[in-house]
C-alpha cells in the first residue's frame, strides 16, 4: 500500500476523474481530485500533497476569480510554493509537446505524459519515480 503518499489530481473531465480515482485507488494511493483552484491551493498549503498531476488543457479551473489552464497552474504552484518542493506531472493531449517541453525546460514541471494514456505501466512508473524522489 502507498497510503502514506498523497496525490492531488487536477482534471476537469469527469470521465478522466473517475479513471484516475479507480486506477490510483487500486494501486493503493491516497488520491484527491479537484478542478477548483481555491481548493487546489488549500490542499497544497496543507503540506500533505506529495505529487500534483495536472491536465494542461483545463477549461473549468478558476484561481483568484480568473480562468486558468494547466500551464498557468503549474507555473503558479512552482513560483508560489517552491519551498514545498511538490513534483508536478503534466498530462497533455496536445499533439506537439511544446507546452510540456517549455514547462520542463523552465522548471515548472517535473515530467509529462501524453493523452490518451495507453501505457498504464509508464504512467505508474512516472508517478512512482516522482513520489519517491520527494
Amino acid at each position: 500500500m502507498n497510503n502514506d503518499k498523497k496525490i492531488l489530481i487536477v482534471e476537469d473531465d469527469p470521465m478522466l476523474q473517475e479513471f484516475y480515482k479507480v486506477l490510483f485507488k487500486r494501486l493503493g494511493y491516497n488520491c484527491l481530485i479537484t478542478e477548483n483552484g481555491e481548493e487546489i491551493i488549500k490542499l497544497i498549503l496543507s503540506g500533505e500533497i506529495n505529487l500534483l498531476i495536472v491536465d494542461l488543457n483545463l477549461k473549468n479551473t478558476f484561481l483568484n476569480s480568473k480562468a486558468i489552464d494547466g500551464v498557468e497552474l503549474a507555473r503558479y504552484v512552482k513560483q508560489n510554493f517552491y519551498k514545498l518542493r511538490i513534483p508536478i506531472l503534466v498530462i497533455t493531449a496536445y499533439s506537439t509537446n511544446y507546452f510540456a517541453d517549455e514547462l520542463l525546460k523552465d522548471g515548472y514541471a517535473d515530467d509529462y505524459m501524453l493523452k490518451p494514456i495507453v501505457n498504464f505501466d509508464k504512467l505508474i512508473e512516472k508517478v512512482d519515480n516522482l513520489l519517491w524522489q520527494n
